[in-house]
């Protein structure tokens, strides 16, 4: 068979690149095989040859490359550096070939061994017979036809005219010739290459030749019919996306084939930057989203919604604006963590821990002073969420030892644990926000926040539709995204401010559906259209009041009331966070300032009194600031006139610092006829004293209210001049009981006046002040200074239950009153809720009637009553 045979370095060409006899290519080698073949020509007066051998199978990780048993000989016409800086292939190497070779024996290297050049024996097979003259004419005929059609579209028309005039007046002997030739120079595939080269006979390889061009001719055609569509449907601008995408994959395509990694520089020949390779992180978007879907659960609604938008993305032109809509919608769809998707990512060595309740409560401390009823129902909370969660996982694992001599793919459900929605709800700073976080370390749960003040549109609870330009999901599908977990704690902020029934729907009610234990597992977003499972997620709310929150909003929470902090809880809360947290961020610590006990006394007495520690914080940082200044200059001086730096800061020294204390005056007060402190609860959940003052005056027996009063106050100052109009005659105002006090010896009107007047004032709990009141400017009597007091009245005397009983008596003892009067059905309030410091430093007088009050009021006995009492209650039962 063979007619001679000989020994040829060899050279594994890169897969996919096969040499032909008569065919030129060029490919870049490593340093050795470089430095050898260079030596070789160097030695060598006669030109070089070489055995170029096409690799198989490319080679992998974990196998070997193969080498194809047939090859050619070709003659080294090049051997030079190569133009880019290639530290593993630096030699350009350019062959072309000479005649086909047969390897007896094979050849198979090892991935090491491609980079060294290896001897090999080859032989030379004979050429075989003439082919026939059909044969030949068969050839030349696909041959020209094939060129025909290429030299009507692509970059290289006028080449492929030129050959084919060249090919039309060809003689028949040099066919063979140019089908190597041509067979080289067409874009056929390996494997036709690869069969063209090991076809020995010449008959043979003319037909396989003949049906290769008839084929690429075929495709020719059907591109140029696909390109002229092209050209008739897309714009300028996609047609442009088009072919750079077309070209970008081309590239990609021949950086595999020479298996070289792929050098960017940017414009300014700075290194290579993950940023300039766009097509590059194009693609692997691409393929990272479809390996998102690829691991979303079988079955699952969004895995269904998921495969049908990929197939439509896969459809439509990557240029077009629906493309990119389709593809934002895949990326959101596929970035939430589905629970039938995600693991139950929960922390269950965190909740099986048998101190897990008393290392939440140490967390709580630790981040919080004081708030004892909030952190108790938080540690009930935290207790239900963590037998929930023990028993749903136990039932879990029971189902799923029950499916494994199951065979379907469908995991068992994920358990849901339904959990009360707390709404938190007082004034501002008094720490709403701050306890959600720490409630979320102690369950090891990431943590989100959703301000809902001022939110008008329902589209930002619920998301857009499709439909609209720019459209994306809600708020709360965003949060979820941002977790990266289908158990997270979300905050949902000021929810009290969040806007009611408008042009842009209705806020308020979107958030009905989050908020229902039996409605959100099927949580329905416009934007993603599919069912949600918030039933995982734990919800936190928080508001300032309660009035503003629609009703059926407000059934689905759990109202739990921060009322505000005493003067004891918030001297600890300045001295262990506040203080240290301002010299933290002013550049001190506490070897720079000291802040004495009377000094910081002073600043929440005399600069403060909200519920919470903001304004606190803010003068205890004017203090600070100031204190760093002072260390500011004094390191600037001069040692010789180095003034003595006095780091102690006493009560003297706030008012040069804070200037002069807001609420110094309040304690000048002093008994008068007619006065009376009352208390109430600002809009913001702060109480505090109100006095309320009368007085007597010539006129018609009419009654006089200012103070920018609201109606059911003003109803209140009716019902209390009706009962002490009633009871004139025995308190001994009157003589007779036919007499009106307002009348009678003279005419006068009475002035009720409740001092701010620039503030909105309502409310039903000023009814037992006002009788005061009035009993003091007609009797003369005067009521202590240091009582306060609230409650309703009725017409029969009879004092009702009031609400906001702790601030109102937290804002009494703020104001240094020492007696508080309230109605009998409260005292359980002051039991439950009041401090005990607070209720150690004041006396709590609850009555039942009028009457009572007066005597708590005035003293036992001093109000001079005609005959004895007989206004006590008796209920009547049906």
């Amino acid at each position: 068979m063979t007619s001679s045979n000989t020994l040829l370095p060899a050279i594994p060409l890169p897969h996919p690149q096969v040499l032909l006899p008569n065919g030129r290519i060029s490919l870049l080698v490593s340093r050795n095989v470089g430095d050898h073949l260079l030596s070789l020509v160097e030695e060598s007066s006669e030109p070089v040859i070489v055995a170029a051998i096409p690799i198989v199978t490319p080679p992998t990780g974990a196998s070997d490359p193969v080498l194809s048993e047939c090859g050619a000989a070709a003659r080294v016409v090049r051997l030079g550096p190569s133009q880019n800086d290639h530290s593993e292939h630096p030699y350009h190497l350019t062959i072309v070939g000479l005649t086909r070779i047969h390897l007896p024996h094979g050849l198979r290297l090892t991935a090491a061994q491609l980079d060294v050049l290896t001897h090999c024996a080859v032989e030379y097979p004979p050429s075989g017979a003439i082919p026939s003259r059909t044969t030949l004419e068969n050839t030349k005929a696909a041959a020209v036809n094939l060129l025909d059609k290429l030299s009507k579209s692509g970059p290289r028309k006028e080449y492929w005219v030129r050959m084919m005039h060249f090919v039309e007046g060809i003689d028949n002997s040099r066919i063979v010739w140019l089908a190597d030739v041509m067979a080289s120079a067409v874009d056929a595939e390996f494997n036709d290459r690869l069969e063209i080269l090991a076809t020995i006979d010449t008959e043979a390889r003319l037909k396989v030749v003949t049906q290769l061009f008839v084929k690429l001719a075929s495709i020719s055609e059907v591109s140029s019919k696909i390109a002229s569509v092209v050209d008739e449907t897309f714009s300028k601008q996609q047609k442009e996306h088009f072919l750079r995408q077309k070209l970008a994959a081309i590239q990609k395509e021949l950086q595999s084939l020479n298996r070289q990694p792929k050098f960017v520089t940017g414009a300014s020949g700075n290194p290579p930057s993950e940023l300039d390779d766009e097509d590059q992180a194009d693609a692997d978007d691409v393929a990272q989203l479809r390996q998102k879907i690829e691991a979303m659960t079988k079955d699952s609604e969004e895995r269904k919604v998921a495969v049908s938008e990929w197939r439509r993305l896969k459809r439509i032109p990557s240029g077009s604006a629906e493309n990119a809509v389709i593809r934002t919608y895949l990326e959101w769809l596929t970035s939430i963590p589905w629970p039938s998707s995600s693991p139950r990512l929960t922390a269950l060595e965190v909740l099986r821990d048998r101190q897990f309740l008393s290392k939440a409560r140490k967390q709580l401390d630790a981040d919080h002073y004081g708030l004892d009823k909030i952190k108790k129902r938080l540690i009930e909370y935290l207790a239900i969420v963590r037998l929930k969660e023990l028993a749903a996982y136990a039932e879990s694992e029971k189902a799923l030892v029950l499916r494994m001599d199951n065979t379907s793919s469908v995991p068992p459900p994920v358990p849901r644990v339904k959990g009360p929605i707390l709404l938190f709800v007082g004034p501002p700073g008094t720490g709403k926000t701050s306890i959600t976080s720490s409630l979320a370390r102690a369950l090891g749960r990431p943590f989100e926040r959703i301000s809902l003040g001022g939110v008008r549109d329902e589209a930002e609870i619920r998301g857009h539709r499709r439909t609209y330009v720019a459209s994306c999901p809600g708020s709360i599908v965003q949060a979820l995204k941002k977790a990266g977990r289908p158990d997270p704690i979300i905050l949902l902020d000021e929810i009290d401010k969040v806007g009611h029934n408008n042009f842009h729907g209705d806020p308020s009610a979107a958030l009905l559906e989050v908020l229902d234990p039996e409605q959100n597992h099927t949580f329905r977003d416009h934007y993603l259209n599919v069912p949600v499972d918030l039933s995982q997620v734990l919800f936190i709310c928080t508001a300032n009041s309660l009035e503003s929150i629609s009703p059926p909003l407000l059934d689905r929470c759990e109202v739990v009331h921060l009322s505000g902090y005493t003067y004891d809880e918030k001297l600890h809360i300045a001295s262990r966070f506040l203080l240290p947290k301002q010299l933290e961020a002013n550049g001190l610590d506490s070897s720079h300032i000291a802040l004495s006990e009377p000094a910081l006394l002073q600043i929440v007495t005399g600069y403060t009194r909200e519920a919470g520690v903001r304004s606190l914080e803010r003068a205890i940082g004017s203090v600070v600031r100031y204190k760093a200044v002072e260390w500011a200059e004094h390191n600037d001086q001069d040692g010789d006139k180095l003034p003595a730096y006095q780091k102690e800061v006493g009560e003297e020294d706030l008012e040069g610092i804070l200037g002069i204390p807001r609420y110094e005056g309040e304690k000048d007060r002093s008994p008068k006829r007619g006065l009376v402190y009352g208390l109430v609860v600002s809009g913001l959940g702060e109480g505090s004293v109100l006095p309320i003052e009368t007085c007597a005056m010539p006129g018609k027996g009419d009654i006089q209210l200012t103070g920018s009063l609201g109606d059911v106050i003003k109803e209140s100052s009716s019902l209390a001049l009706s009962w002490v109009k009633t009871h004139a005659y025995n308190l001994r105002i009157t003589s007779n009981r036919s007499e009106d006090p307002l009348k009678v010896p003279n005419l006068i009107d009475i002035h009720l006046h409740l001092p701010a007047g620039a503030q909105k004032k309502d409310g039903p709990s000023a009814g037992i002040a006002m009788v005061c009141a009035l009993v003091s400017l007609f009797t003369g009597l005067c009521v202590p200074i240091d009582i306060a007091m609230t409650g309703e009245i009725t017409l029969r005397g009879r004092v009702e239950p009031v609400g906001g009983i702790k601030e109102k008596v937290l804002g009494a003892h703020r104001a240094g009153m020492k007696k508080v009067i309230l109605p009998w059905a409260n005292r359980k309030d002051v039991d439950h809720d009041i401090p005990r410091e607070v209720k150690d430093d004041m006396q709590f007088f609850f009555v039942k009637t009028v009457s009572e009050g007066l005597d708590a009021a005035f003293g036992k006995g001093v109000v001079p009553w005609r005959r004895p009492r007989t206004d006590f209650m008796i209920e009547s039962r049906l």
